[in-house]
């Protein structure tokens, strides 16, 4: 989960960059209880590095429905890497 911690700020609520709305908070979530142990561990050692709260939620998964098409590979569509494990920065377009 390095990632995940490293490629956003899980102190600000709803909001990622100039991204602002319930759309933009950042979230954990699990199908099991060792996902659920995995994730709280993981949020506890991110949180010796900052000193106001992380908010990051972590709760359990819920249905799940997949995003608009035009929604769909937004990385390759702006010409940004996505193969797994890249740590290359997003860059927004639109």
């Amino acid at each position: 989960m390095t990632i995940f911690w490293d490629i956003h700020n899980p102190t600000t609520r709803n909001r990622q960059g100039n991204d602002v709305g319930t759309q933009y908070r950042s979230g954990i979530y699990y199908h099991t209880e060792s996902q659920r142990l995995a994730a709280m561990r993981s949020k506890d050692l991110e949180q010796t590095k900052y000193e106001i709260p992380i908010v990051t939620e972590i709760l359990p998964s819920k249905k799940w429905y997949p995003a608009e098409s035009y929604h769909q590979q937004y990385l390759q569509k702006g010409g940004q890497c996505a193969a797994k494990g890249d740590t290359s920065a997003i860059r927004c377009y639109g």
